[in-house]
This record gives structure tokens, sequence and C-alpha cells, in this order.
């Protein structure tokens, strides 16, 4: 996959995985994304967007630092959490971050006992998450990117008041949106939680 600037070990990674041509999305917000900007990004369904968090996680995140979690990405329900945690584990094969999922059908003190051994990306539902960090201790300030994927989804569900509360806890950090369709909440949500956010916008399938 040609992207500008690539970490060697993601490319081959992503080489190993069959991901050989970037689309255009990837393409698009690469840049963006890796200068740690704020960005929303609407395409279709089925046209690579959890790759796209995947891929920008690992290329931002690089390697295993000290022991609390570097990025939050979250996501529908336990079959994406599942999903997009093995997606990271092939695609950051060459590294050494330690990626670890937790959704609402899991053992919140399990998932608490560990993270507290250490984590660099967690990737969970959003009540999971907040259950993790409203009642545990864990540092959220450590956060360095913030990321929901089906976002216009899970704000129709109500979830924007949680989304935007776990989000004001965190001193600084990049937020991203990834979305099928940039509704007004998505557009409000942004609007009050990031920096001069960037929208990108496909039609690609």
């Amino acid at each position: 996959m040609q992207l500008k600037k690539i970490d060697p070990h993601l490319q081959q990674a992503l080489i190993e995985n069959d991901f050989l041509e970037a689309n255009e999305m990837q393409q698009d917000t690469f840049s963006t994304i890796k200068s740690g900007a704020d960005a929303v990004v609407q395409a279709p369904s089925g046209t690579g967007k959890s790759a796209t968090i995947v891929i920008n996680v690992i290329q931002r995140m690089e390697k295993e630092v000290g022991e609390s979690s570097r990025a939050l990405v979250f996501v529908k329900d336990k079959e994406h959490v599942l999903e997009m945690v093995d997606l990271f584990k092939k695609l950051a094969n060459y590294t050494d971050l330690r990626i670890f999922g937790v959704h609402d059908k899991g053992d919140l003190d399990f998932d608490k006992n560990h993270i507290s051994l250490g984590n660099d990306i967690i990737v969970g539902t959003t009540t999971k998450i907040n259950a993790l960090f409203g009642s545990a201790g864990f540092n959220i300030n450590t956060i360095k990117m913030f990321v929901v994927d089906d976002a216009d989804e899970l704000f129709r569900t109500r979830l924007d008041a949680v989304i935007m509360r776990l989000s004001a806890s965190v001193e600084k950090t990049q937020r991203l949106f990834f979305t099928t369709d940039i509704t007004e909440r998505v557009e409000i949500l942004a609007e009050k939680i990031m920096i001069e956010p960037l929208f990108f916008e496909t039609d690609e399938v």
C-alpha cells in the first residue's frame, strides 16, 4: 500500500495481508491523520473505514510505550470489537503494540486487571469504555487518539453524551469520527469537541 512515509513494518504487514492498494479515502486522509489533526471521515459502508482506522492508529502509536493506554477506538458492538482487534493484531504483527478489546458481555474486573498490566490501544463499545474509565481510575489524559467508528449509528442511539463526557476528560488528544453519513448529530458533536475539524467525504464504493 503506497502511502507517504508509512512505517515500513506496517507496510510489510499490509502487503502480507493483501492490502496492496490504498483507496481514495485512505490516500486523502493519511497525511492529515498522521499530523494529529482532528477530522470527520465520511464514506459508504464497505469502503474500508475500519481498516483506515487500524492503519492510522498503528502508524501514530508505532510501538509499546509505558503502561497507560494511548488510543481509544469506540465501535458499536461486540462483533465489531472482535473484528477490529483481529485486524489490529494482524497489521501490528511487526510491532510490540499491546491491543485489547472490551465489550458489554465481558467481565469488568477481568478487563480492569488486564488493562492495568499495560496497554497501548483499547477497542471497545462505548458503554464498556465508559465503565472502565469512569470507575477504574485509569488515567485518560494519556490518550493521544480518540477515535469513533460508525459515529452516525452510535450518536443515533444517544451515546453522543457519553462520548462528549469522555472526550472532555482528556486534556489534549486527536479526535476522529468515521461515519457512513454526516448527520446533524455528527456535525454538532464534531464542532463541540474537535479543534478546527477537517471533513473528508467520498462516494467511492
